[in-house]
């Protein structure tokens, strides 16, 4: 592979006796990883029901590898019911290394597709809220399928200047990660197009969004928060430059030790002006020693915890159409009311303890719940991918080798005569192997498809 002679006597410079290694992988074959989605099944079940052989990814806990020149997961209806996610192995290290817990405030900054939103979203088990935003529009598009195929219910999907998200949010978030634009060194076996990309935009032009990004969420971080600034990038300049960057212009923020593996190394103080020690506990991913491409990590906490008086919109009572609770007869959940937020047909259930939000550029705030329409409520297609099986009264599960599966996954009617009765009717939830794929409205023993158009399998 021809690299940027640049590029090359950097790496020399980095990696000295390892540089052959380094060289010689790019000859090796890039590897392919599947992530398990906690949120809606455990790794145990998963491995049980699993249609190919996996591989655990050593260093993440859900993660496995699969062999992505033989097998296709994103052609599977497990993937269409939000089982796993695919994702490249190294990508998937720095959800995993912050530590998010159910409640956390949680802002992902530059989130879009969604790999590492996902994670941080099934972590949260539903409790707290997750911002996932990038500024790209159209790339938020793609990250919001993921989240509601993902089933992340307490979610607001922004597209913004992190700069204007400091507005609304000072010092609100527990945990934030930073997956920064980069010069996508790390890339460059996976994705050969990437070497040109570098050669128009390199490190010095990443540095300096990466050093706004990182200053901009430093101001939305709580004290006693912790944040982690990751990249795919080898370059010093983006990496350890960035995080002492941020040290000294942020003195109370310091380096926190990240769970190891053997293969990560530790992060180089001798590339930086001040030497700080504390930079050898950041982590490097090198290709050449670990299955997966390159990365680098740094877990940093702000100060230390203070007591703070919880922000948020009061929300008065709201008048619930008798459509949506007769609906809600047939679900399990228990509905705090005063949590619907109402915008014409639409029926939203909004996260707790919210800002005001006037003036942000938005693709979702909370989950949709359905329309209301003309004596009738409309279930949404995320609502359906939010719901266990057992939480909804009328359900139509399909065994995985069914044929029906794959019929509804493409929106044509099916019938089901064989599993309901002649006079059941209504809004029911399709299953494959009792996980939700999206609903139906059975009448006569078939199913109108109900399945998002948008979403639907292509042959």
């Amino acid at each position: 592979m021809n690299l940027p002679k640049a590029f090359e006597e950097k790496m020399q410079s980095l990696l000295k006796g390892e540089y052959d290694q380094y060289i010689n992988c790019y000859e090796e074959k890039r590897w392919y990883g599947l992530r398990v989605n906690t949120k809606k099944i455990s790794v145990e079940r998963f491995l049980e029901i699993a249609p190919w052989p996996l591989e655990p990814i050593p260093w993440i806990d859900n993660g496995f590898y699969y062999d992505g020149d033989t097998v296709q997961p994103a052609k599977h209806p497990y993937y269409f019911a939000g089982l796993y996610y695919l994702q490249e192995p190294s990508a998937m290290t720095p959800a995993s290394r912050l530590p998010v817990e159910p409640g956390d405030k949680v802002l992902d900054v530059c989130a879009a597709p969604g790999g590492k939103a996902t994670e941080l979203g099934a972590r949260l088990r539903g409790e707290g809220v997750l911002v996932a935003n990038d500024i790209s529009s159209s790339r938020a598009k793609g990250l919001l399928k993921n989240m509601e195929l993902f089933g992340i219910n307490n979610m607001l999907v922004l597209s913004e200047e992190p700069g204007k998200l400091m507005e609304y949010f000072p010092e609100y978030f527990d945990k934030i990660l930073i997956d920064a634009p980069c010069s996508g060194e790390g890339m460059f076996r996976k994705d050969r197009k990437m070497v040109k990309a570098w050669e128009e935009h390199g490190p010095e032009f990443f540095s300096k969004i990466q050093r706004g990004i990182i200053l901009q969420a430093a101001a939305m971080l709580k004290p006693g928060g912790m944040m982690l600034y990751s990249t795919c990038t080898f370059d010093p300049t983006e990496n350890e430059q960035t995080i002492e960057y941020l040290l000294q212009q942020h003195p109370e923020f310091h380096i926190c030790q990240l769970e190891g593996y053997e293969g990560f190394a530790q992060g180089m103080p001798e590339v930086t002006e001040s030497g700080e020690e504390t930079l050898k506990n950041t982590v490097r991913i090198w290709p050449h020693r670990m299955k997966g491409e390159g990365h680098f990590l740094a877990l940093l906490r702000k100060g230390e915890e203070e007591a703070r008086e919880i922000r948020s919109v009061k929300t008065g009572s709201v008048k619930v159409a008798e459509e949506l609770t007769q609906f809600f007869r047939a679900v399990s959940w228990e509905m705090d009311w005063n949590r619907l937020d109402i915008h014409g047909e639409r029926v939203y259930y909004m996260p707790e303890e919210l800002p005001e939000m006037k003036g942000i550029r938005f693709l979702r705030t909370g989950l949709l719940l359905g329309e209301l329409k003309k004596k009738r409520f409309e279930p949404s297609q995320a609502f359906a991918m939010c719901l266990k099986k057992d939480e909804y009264m009328y359900t139509i599960s399909l065994p995985l080798e069914d044929d029906r599966v794959i019929k509804y996954l493409k929106g044509e009617t099916i019938d089901v005569d064989d599993l309901t009765g002649p006079k059941e009717k209504g809004w029911y939830l399709i299953c494959v192997d009792d996980f939700p794929l999206g609903w139906g409205k059975l009448n006569g023993g078939s199913v109108k498809n109900k399945y998002l158009p948008g979403w639907r399998w292509q042959s």
